[in-house]
């Protein structure tokens, strides 16, 4: 799916977590654990020296949970220049609790141990919060580009929507693509989706002239 980003891009590196494929380590929770995304930020950091690559043209395109990590690694990493996020898990830990963790969703370890030492969002924002990578869009990298399908049954296309928000609110760059009937996957309207991705990046990471792609934000 992202090879025509790959075509456009100089360098391409998409990074196995620890504990998937040949990686070393125990697989963890995303949203329970920072693991993963110091896997990504170290990632970042070998692409910098990567002989052929520009470390001061760094890009990051992350689909559902990874859209959660690449808007995590931008509040904390100033030399991503751009991102691109796609049906991301992109709520506050308090949408993620409301709209998300409850719907079906199998119980998870972390989220007990963790409750029970500190208690729901509602009961104690402040530590929630200062999980939240929402909470911190002040600090992002560069500007964000979001897309989500309004059919998606896996993540719902309202936190792309609240977010896109937070960041405007925040006063960052940021733009919304709404896919309508679109699913998870943007399956339906993958070309487009992926074209807009690609001149996003090649304006805000290449520096190239802005194009007019004729596809509005949703």
């Amino acid at each position: 799916m992202w090879m025509p980003l790959r075509a456009a891009a100089t360098s391409w590196s998409s990074p196995t977590y620890r504990g998937h494929g040949s990686s070393e380590g125990e697989p963890e929770s995303a949203y329970g654990s920072p693991g993963y995304v110091i896997d990504v930020l170290n990632a970042v950091g070998a692409a910098r020296r990567y002989p052929l690559a520009d470390p001061q043209r760094i890009g990051m395109w992350g689909h559902s949970m990874g859209g959660y990590i690449t808007l995590r690694a931008m509040v904390v990493d100033p030399d991503i220049r751009a991102g691109v996020i796609w049906a991301g898990v992109v709520a506050s830990y308090a949408d993620l609790f409301r709209d998300w963790f409850s719907s079906g969703r199998r119980s998870s370890g972390w989220r007990s141990q963790i409750v029970a030492e500190h208690g729901l969002p509602a009961d104690n924002p402040a530590f929630w919060n200062a999980l939240s990578a929402n909470s911190f869009l002040q600090d992002l990298s560069g500007p964000v580009q979001i897309h989500h399908g309004t059919a998606d049954a896996t993540v719902p296309y309202s936190f792309s929507v609240t977010l896109d928000a937070q960041i405007r609110a925040a006063g960052e760059a940021g733009q919304l693509l709404l896919w309508y009937g679109d699913d998870h996957n943007i399956s339906l309207n993958r070309d487009p989706a992926l074209l807009v991705s690609t001149v996003f990046f090649d304006e805000h990471v290449k520096g190239s002239p802005a194009t007019d792609t004729g596809l509005a934000p949703g």
